[in-house]
């Protein structure tokens, strides 16, 4: 993470007290995706309702009086959800004071804000519904993966400001149609992340309140039109992942070669390894029915895939921002391409 902060185009003025909103800015990242496992645990331990259905008290207390485990595992879920609260105020505010009105860092610290409330509210409701433990309700379902969309956005919001801070430079829409058409390629497949994230939650949920004693039981459950909807979804996620996998593969590198941005290539191939990384986990998850340590991997891959293809996006779309000239040859009359600038390549 610290190799990140001398990736600041020398094109860039480097503002006093940007270095240290760079590092907060990739420290909250990196805190809410421990958050966000952790809130994966609650879930997988059935640990939801271990304050009750009290919210923000735990049990009616403070501090909860001889908590049991479960109870202890959702406190310290919500204790670390309210330190994620304070680091994301520091942050906008750093980025409010750090950098002047109108500059993009802000519209990533104000997203971060909004995102962030909207995740804090959602957890409310889960407790305070009673959406939590043995709840079975379709509605719970809902809920979760409304829960999960939001995370991925906010996720995205805090890559965005981290990404933003350290120097990238300002988005801009290609002017080729072919490049717009690769954009929005990628656009569609950053949708398709999110529905297979938001089936990925609720068929967790499943395995959580149906786990299967054997795999052929699994299995079998999945293809049982009296199964209830977070079972069936077995089959229907592992579908999503196979398809958001080609399609982050062939739009991301397109993209990124369109942009002529080094950063976007390389971050494309990350992305690419990090989907067929996942189908493997994936496997291995069905295989091993679900243990929560497997669990909690497969959430922290597809966490680092969103990071790294909103990282990607935004990189790519600063590359069009200064776009490679083109001259006629002219004994051939064929287009090429000019050397790219020295700004271009320290991206």
């Amino acid at each position: 993470m610290v190799n990140l902060l001398h990736t600041i185009p020398p094109a860039e003025t480097i503002r006093p007290g940007a270095i240290g909103v760079t590092r907060l800015a990739w420290t909250a990242l990196a805190i809410n995706v421990v958050v966000i496992l952790w809130g994966a645990v609650v879930r997988a331990t059935g640990s939801g309702a271990g304050c009750g259905s009290h919210w923000p008290l735990c049990n009616g207390e403070v501090i909860p009086p001889s908590p049991s485990i479960g109870t202890l595992i959702e406190f310290s879920h919500r204790l670390s959800s309210g330190a994620t609260l304070l680091v994301t105020a520091a942050l906008v505010w750093s980025v409010w004071k750090v950098f002047p009105r109108g500059h993009r860092a802000r519209l990533g610290a104000a997203l971060c804000a909004a995102t962030m409330i909207v995740e804090s509210l959602l957890g409310a409701g889960l407790v305070l519904l009673r959406l939590v433990a043995e709840n079975q309700s379709i509605a719970r379902g809902w809920w979760v993966g409304a829960h999960l969309v939001n995370t991925l956005l906010l996720l995205g919001a805090f890559t965005m400001t981290a990404v933003w801070v350290s120097g990238t430079g300002v988005p801009a829409m290609p002017r080729s149609p072919g490049h717009a058409l690769r954009l929005a390629a990628v656009g569609a497949a950053l949708l398709c992340v999110i529905v297979t994230g938001s089936s990925g939650a609720i068929t967790a949920l499943g395995d959580t309140l149906f786990p299967p004693e054997t795999l052929a039981i699994g299995l079998a459950q999945k293809d049982d039109p009296d199964a209830h909807p977070f079972v069936r979804l077995r089959l229907w996620h592992p579908a999503f992942a196979i398809a958001t996998t080609i399609a982050l593969a062939v739009s991301g590198p397109a993209l990124a070669t369109a942009s002529a941005s080094r950063r976007a290539s390389r971050l494309a191939s990350a992305v690419t390894l990090l989907c067929l990384a996942q189908l493997g986990v994936g496997v291995l998850n069905v295989l091993l029915l679900a243990p929560v340590a497997m669990q909690l991997v497969h959430l922290a891959i597809a966490d680092l895939i969103w990071i790294s293809a909103v990282w990607m996006t935004l990189e790519a779309m600063a590359g069009f921002a200064h776009p490679v000239p083109e001259t006629e040859e002219p004994e051939t009359g064929q287009t090429l391409r000019q050397e790219e600038p020295a700004l271009s390549r320290s991206r």
